[in-house]
């Protein structure tokens, strides 16, 4: 007797001095693999275990949000993953299928302070980053800085272009530029001038499936020209050895959105939801912002970046970005894809 007594007592002892380990929650957040998983885990996941011992965040990296929202349905009934963040028109399928949680104040006060374009109808999470498309070179062939969409179309460039073909959202949102550059600013209505000034740029189009992405082709030469996200030709062009550049055409650019999201049911109950918080304050969108060159989505952020980062995302270019909405987009994604397939593709060399 007197032995189970000291064995309950040293147990007791054992849980007192241990609280931290048995009250430790584990956030599963997924998100990008790649590049965007090593910064993000860097800049904000690190900080906000060391702002919260009591939480683990654990980095479930996927491909894209194709893969996130399948892996969401198969989990429907008993979700293993508490935070996901994706493209903002894949989000949108993942609320109307029942899959998220609203983020609104109630799960963070900084929902607040975003762009009012950060708050999208029908859509359960918040913009977590604005990125958009740039116009990528390669410093060695292109001796002088294009400021213009229209260099992609230089007969000189012919078979030295990089295009991501839709239905990859590079050439969706390339599209929605072109369609305004050829006269026709709704693309809701039509995007027939776009296809059309799309259809003679496909000459030039040395492949319309980079490989392993279009960043690296441009840096070792294979390519002269192609598009990207800004915030990864912003790191490759780091990488590059000076090889890689990267400009904001005058005809201006898109946002594209990636949201932040509370799943249904998140295991993770209230941890998920002051990670989600944590993601949405000025100093951690100013840490990533820095890390990764992605535009903040936090109004308040811009003032904790450095001049040299932000001149480095479209934060200052707000004016310059093209108005796409992305959800209406969805709606016309399709048409647009057979199009290209029709139209665009088949007249390339």
């Amino acid at each position: 007797m007197k032995l189970r007594v000291l064995l309950g007592a040293s147990a007791v002892a054992f849980a007192a001095a241990t609280p931290a380990l048995a009250q430790t929650k584990t956030v599963t957040l997924a998100a990008y693999s790649g590049i965007f998983q090593d910064h993000y885990t860097k800049a904000v996941i690190e900080p906000f275990m060391k702002a919260h011992p009591d939480i683990k965040v654990e980095f479930y990296g996927m491909p894209n949000s194709a893969q996130m929202l399948g892996t969401l349905r198969a989990q429907k009934a008993a979700p293993q993953i508490d935070v996901m963040i994706m493209d903002v028109s894949v989000a949108k399928a993942a609320t109307d299928e029942g899959l998220f949680d609203k983020v609104d104040e109630s799960v963070s006060k900084n929902v607040a302070d975003l762009y009012p374009t950060a708050r999208i109808e029908g859509v359960g999470g918040v913009a977590v980053t604005f990125d958009n498309l740039v116009l990528l070179y390669n410093k060695d062939q292109v001796k002088t800085q294009p400021t213009s969409w229209n260099a992609l179309w230089d007969k000189q460039y012919a078979g030295k272009v990089t295009i991501p073909a839709v239905p990859d959202i590079q050439g969706t949102t390339l599209t929605v530029i072109v369609n305004k550059m050829a006269g026709q600013e709704d693309y809701k209505k039509s995007v027939e001038p776009g296809i059309k000034k799309l259809g003679e740029l496909a000459p030039n189009v040395q492949t319309w499936d980079p490989k392993p992405d279009v960043y690296t082709p441009i840096a070792n030469g294979q390519a002269a020209l192609g598009i990207g996200w800004n915030a990864r030709a912003q790191v490759y062009a780091d990488t590059s050895g000076g090889k890689l550049g990267v400009v904001l055409p005058q005809e201006g650019s898109g946002f594209q959105i990636n949201t932040i999201n509370l799943v249904k049911r998140a295991p993770a109950g209230d941890a998920a939801k002051t990670f989600i918080d944590y993601a949405l304050t000025p100093e951690t969108q100013a840490a990533f912002t820095e890390a990764m060159f992605y535009a903040p989505t936090n109004t308040k952020a811009q003032e904790k970046i450095s001049k040299e980062a932000l001149a480095r995302t479209a934060a200052g270019s707000m004016n310059k970005m093209v108005a796409i909405d992305w959800i209406a987009v969805a709606g016309i994604r399709d048409a647009i894809t057979e199009q290209w397939r029709r139209r665009v593709i088949p007249l390339s060399r």
